[in-house]
């Protein structure tokens, strides 16, 4: 690699390359001329950058200004449980909008979010008003008493949706969990209710589960035999039994697996995150939702990280219409901007089978969280909103396309809406390393060759273009 005179990359191709595999080459050669001769975006940044006059605005606050970054480390290597591997990277301080900083001074595009989280970015101001006076209002009570903003989120959240009722929690692998208790108490009551030569023919309620390959549901027992890496499986097994693993996209695959009396809850994400990046299309959402009709089980939603707006719909199965709408449907992430916060919507017929005391928590559904979700579902609805995430997205896909055109380890760009993942043929790891050096966070999907790009869903044309800009220079240099 080499860095020419006018900022731009290029490839150093030796000899020996050269005489290898000409049509990779030869694309390899056509994609460093294009970005020689493109000349729209500034050469990109680099490491430790101090804060652009653009950023002025935006000090770090009191308690961030003297952050010892190794302090912070060495703090958390020798307090912190080790499940993150977080090493020596940045010590974030603070944030705004897209933009967010870290104890150096250095100045990132945030393109993960808190991964798919904060879809009104950092440090919102109508939302951080809101937060600070339910704050100064009303905390936690827990749910011994009624509370104005959880009975509020739940009105608005069940009249934009499928659903009849609303249950809340606290993150996404606890609503995943709440499906499987629901799903399995609606079979136990439909088989107490059964005829005793139903009964006898049954044996017993449907208690399985299917969920699919690549599918990620969460990390917690139940929640985790759902989910399909083996890694983070295998050492935590016995897990919770009778789950089966369909081909994602595969009617027949999921025909084979889904068992009448047996089956009680299917669980597929619309559109895959973790997995790789991979929207459902609509024939397969559609015939799953009569497979589980033909075989009397539930179908549930995991848009933990696809839901609320992620793919320019509220809900990411809505795109497709009300052919495949499920029983239940698990939420998180981005629902209140960062603060904890899930949610399972259902249809009445789930919720019928539920009595007091069959389920709860202490801290769901509190004000503050309830307060700040409400806030931030209003702004996800606002004229306009929506439609601005899908223009952004196809434009974000489209400039990657474009950019990334002739490079020898790029294969596509698939996603929908603002959750887009670029495929390559090698691991995508040294390219998120070069990116984050050069002012732009990403992480990576799938196994690890795939780069995921989820930024708040209030990004702009021209942050798209930086992001972009940073992605196709990094890639020339670090993936060859």
């Amino acid at each position: 690699m080499m860095m020419q005179n006018n900022g731009k990359c290029c490839f150093s191709l030796k000899r020996s390359t050269l005489s290898g595999n000409s049509s990779v080459n030869n694309n390899a050669l056509h994609f460093c001329r294009r970005r020689q001769n493109h000349h729209h975006h500034p050469p990109t940044r680099t490491l430790r950058r101090t804060l652009s006059a653009s950023s002025s605005s935006v000090p770090p606050p009191e308690y961030a200004r003297n952050v010892n970054a190794e302090e912070v480390q060495r703090n958390e290597n020798e307090y912190v449980l080790n499940t993150y591997g977080r090493g020596k990277s940045r010590v974030i301080t603070h944030g705004k909008g897209v933009l967010c900083f870290d104890s150096e001074g250095n100045e990132y595009l945030d393109f993960t979010a808190g991964i798919a989280v904060n879809c009104l970015g950092h440090a919102d101001e109508k939302l951080a008003k809101v937060i600070a006076e339910q704050a100064k209002t009303l905390l936690h009570t827990s749910n011994l008493y009624h509370t104005e903003p959880q009975a509020s989120l739940a009105k608005k959240l069940v009249e934009t949706s499928f659903a009849e009722r609303a249950f809340f929690c606290n993150s996404g692998t606890e609503a995943n969990e709440a499906c499987v208790k629901f799903a399995r108490k609606y079979h136990y009551e439909k088989f107490r209710k059964m005829s005793r030569s139903d009964q006898e023919f049954y044996k017993k309620p449907a208690t399985e589960t299917v969920s699919f390959k690549n599918g990620f549901h969460g990390r917690t027992m139940g929640a985790l035999a759902l989910t399909w890496k083996e890694q983070y499986r295998k050492p935590f097994e016995p897990l919770m039994p009778g789950n089966a693993f369909a081909t994602y996209g595969d009617l027949k695959s999921a025909a084979k697996v889904i068992k009448r009396g047996k089956t009680a809850v299917v669980f597929v994400e619309p559109a895959q995150g973790e997995g790789g990046i991979f929207p459902a299309d609509a024939e397969f959402l559609k015939g799953l939702r009569k497979l589980c009709d033909e075989s009397d089980c539930l179908l549930a939603y995991d848009e933990v990280q696809c839901g609320l707006g992620r793919t320019g719909y509220l809900w990411a199965h809505q795109k497709i219409g009300k052919e495949c709408e499920p029983d239940l449907l698990s939420a998180a992430k981005p629902l209140a901007n960062g603060l904890p916060i899930g949610c399972v919507l259902m249809k009445q017929k789930v919720a019928d089978a539920m009595q007091p005391g069959d389920h709860g928590s202490t801290f769901a559904g509190g004000p503050l969280v309830c307060r700040a979700a409400l806030h931030v579902f209003d702004r996800v609805q606002e004229p306009g909103f929506l439609d601005n995430v899908k223009t952004n997205g196809e434009y974000l896909k489209d400039t990657l396309a474009e950019g990334l055109k002739g490079h020898p380890m790029f294969k596509e760009v698939r996603g929908t809406g603002l959750l887009v993942g670029v495929q390559f043929t090698d691991m995508a790891a040294p390219l998120v390393k070069a990116c984050g050096e050069n002012g732009l966070l990403v992480i990576t999907a799938g196994k690890g060759d795939v780069l995921r790009l989820v930024p708040p869903l209030v990004v702009t044309k021209e942050q798209i273009d930086k992001a972009v800009e940073i992605i196709c220079e990094q890639a020339l240099k670090v993936m060859v």
